[in-house]
């Protein structure tokens, strides 16, 4: 819908008050603004309502019986699932301790009863967009092939992109998101990137089953925040990317690792247990199959390969 505050797309908002009055009002603002609006009214019905549907943002009334919308709002940002989602306080309370109480919480920000609409709307839309900025941020981490996850100061997971869990989970078959921590078999070699003297590009691995798993730092953020890239390899998987993507033979691709890998031929001949006649036999046809002139040229080359 073209003339929402959202610009082309329908943002779906979860409001949770317990005030008929309050939940009459909020619905017809917001979809008068073209939003879908869904209702709790109160803190266990969020929390139920979230296990079947991720609204885009979330506007708590923070002074509710039972759960109030502190806690509610702690609870759901303990789930993984919703770390991207915004959390946005509707309370007649004005003095700082409140205030930051619902940013510790997890909300982004505050809005004071009486409700002024168009506020209300602006306040909405500037979230919604910076949502959606983080969360395309972090898909199109996953779409150039970079599984990536954030820890924050204490050890849990500020957000992964879906590639991440995914590699994780194939992993860990009984590991979810949704609670916070990485596998201890994880979590205890990220804890060695995660010192103050660690600098980004730091690197640390192991192994489980076949697969290689490496962690590279890439940022420290000024919370305390790490942003790690994932990286899952498995034997063999080097060779078959070469041979495919460029129309090489598994011997000739296994040349062009080594190769990659700065060893000269004698070597390969060793390690690969064939002559080193045969070793510049396949060389030639790499060459004549990358294009190249010589061995610089296709290490370049596949290093690049690789790199993807």
């Amino acid at each position: 819908m073209s003339d929402n505050v959202l610009g082309s797309s329908v943002a779906t908002i979860l409001v949770v008050d317990d005030t008929p009055v309050s939940l009459r009002f909020l619905t017809t603002t917001l979809e008068q603004a073209g939003m879908t609006v869904l209702i709790a009214v109160d803190g266990p019905a969020a929390l139920e309502l979230l296990d079947h549907v991720t609204p885009d943002l979330i506007l708590m009334d923070a002074v509710m019986p039972g759960i109030d919308g502190f806690k509610t709002t702690e609870r759901i940002k303990a789930d993984g699932r919703f770390r991207h989602v915004p959390v946005i306080f509707m309370t007649g309370l004005t003095e700082s301790e409140h205030v930051v109480r619902g940013l510790e919480a997890g909300g982004v920000d505050y809005v004071h009863k009486p409700i002024v609409v168009d506020e209300l709307l602006a306040r909405v839309s500037v979230h919604l967009g910076n949502a959606r900025i983080a969360r395309g941020s972090q898909l199109a981490l996953d779409t150039a092939g970079r599984p990536s996850f954030a820890i924050d100061r204490d050890g849990t997971i500020g957000w992964s992109t879906p590639l991440a869990a995914t590699i994780i989970e194939q992993l860990f078959p009984d590991w979810r998101l949704q609670g916070g921590r990485l596998p201890p078999l994880l979590a205890a070699t990220v804890q060695r990137l995660r010192g103050d003297d660690v600098a980004p590009g730091a690197q640390a691995s192991l192994e489980i089953g076949d697969s290689i798993v490496e962690f590279t730092l890439l940022r420290c953020g000024s919370d305390g925040q790490r942003l790690f890239r994932l990286t899952e390899t498995r034997e063999g998987d080097d060779e078959r990317l070469l041979a495919e993507r460029h129309s090489l033979t598994s011997r000739e691709a296994q040349v062009l690792i080594w190769i990659s890998r700065g060893k000269q031929n004698r070597e390969i001949s060793e390690i690969l247990q064939i002559s080193p006649r045969t070793v510049n036999k396949h060389l030639e046809q790499i060459f004549e199959k990358m294009g190249v002139e010589n061995r610089a040229s296709a290490t370049a080359i596949a290093v690049g390969t690789l790199s993807q």
